[in-house]
């Protein structure tokens, strides 16, 4: 989306360094595939031509990945748009002609996206981006699962919880909310698979819809130790064949007092599957410490699965551009290297 550049534009643009937040908007503005999403969201726009004009599909998605990026309330992203410059650069707005679009258009769009399942065929369409341009692996998968906390207070119209959302306890502190369970390629990093339930469901119980038809090895912590018995991994031709590779609970503990070659190359077993699961990591670092998405801010279980759907796909294109950058500069400091060896 590219306007005629303001005085404004021209006065940010002598400013000794950007942001944070600059960077980071026009990292997702460059790999974000703007029109594969317009052409996507289309068909289930509004058609009516009475009525005053609604605002541009594109526009309106921006504005809606702002507030899932950033954790914002519908109003609050509104108001963050008049005062950020970065996310008024991003949104591609003048304001000579043009304001923004206000808080009432965004929550109908935002149930447009939940009701006809955009969210979910978003994130199909950035897995099949990752897999023609080669970046999605297979063979392999990594299993994890992380929680999503949800608000426990009562004070609502109905006086309870999110009847949708359960409370399980990880280590001694007791959690309420959902959780998200991913299905991360093992040799890329990228998000394949999603699911999303309430927080009492153990990691181990859905770990079969998070593998691949043609996946032969999987990796998992210690909370997917025993999935290779569950019935729907034993009774399918497919996953009963597939070698699951999960850290064992600290097998080298029961025979503490004994060290020796035997406890040794546990030890390094563990380690090296560890490496490899160590992957799915840094994926919910990029949801939950760049995006900041640690709280649900919408009751139900579907609304929060098109959220994070939304979410993953961005964390691939985060990653994706990334590693685009970490290839140019390894090029360009090889293409220095070869230069001075030349020369010498």
């Amino acid at each position: 989306m590219k306007k005629q550049q303001s005085f404004t534009d021209l006065e940010y643009s002598m400013r000794k360094r950007k942001t944070k937040r600059d960077e980071f908007l026009e990292t997702m503005d460059a790999i974000t595939p703007w029109d594969e999403i317009v052409t996507m969201i289309e068909p289930y726009y509004y058609k009516n031509h009475l009525g005053r004009k609604p605002r541009g599909i594109e526009v309106m998605f921006r504005m809606y990945l702002l507030a899932t990026w950033f954790n914002l309330s519908d109003e609050a992203v509104e108001d963050a748009i008049y005062d950020s410059y970065a996310m008024r650069k991003f949104m591609g707005l003048d304001f000579a002609t043009e304001s923004v679009p206000d808080a009432t258009t965004l929550c109908k769009f935002r149930k447009l996206i939940n009701d006809n399942g955009l969210g979910e065929r978003y994130f199909a369409a950035c897995r099949e981006f990752l897999e023609q341009h080669g970046r999605m692996m297979h063979g392999g998968t990594i299993v994890d699962a992380t929680i999503i906390d949800a608000p426990s207070s009562t004070k609502n119209a109905e006086g309870k919880r999110d009847p949708e959302m359960h409370q399980t306890k990880k280590g001694n502190q007791w959690f309420f909310g959902a959780k998200l369970h991913v299905g991360v390629d093992a040799g890329s990093g990228y998000i394949h698979t999603t699911l999303v339930t309430a927080a009492n469901v153990h990691d181990g119980k859905v770990a079969h819809e998070l593998i691949r038809e043609d996946d032969h090895v999987v990796y998992g912590d210690s909370a997917y130790c025993a999935v290779d018995d569950h019935p729907e991994v034993k009774q399918d031709p497919h996953l009963s064949q597939v070698d699951f590779r999960t850290n064992k609970q600290k097998p080298y503990r029961k025979y503490a007092w004994v060290e020796g070659p035997g406890t040794y190359w546990l030890r390094k077993l563990e380690y090296q599957k560890s490496r490899i699961r160590s992957k799915v990591e840094y994926v919910f670092h990029v949801i939950k410490g760049i995006f900041g998405f640690r709280k649900t801010r919408y009751r139900g279980l579907a609304k929060l699965k098109t959220q994070l759907d939304v979410l993953c796909a961005s964390a691939n294109f985060f990653m994706l551009a990334s590693a685009r950058k970490a290839e140019k500069n390894q090029k360009s400091q090889t293409a220095l290297l070869f230069e001075a060896q030349f020369q010498g």
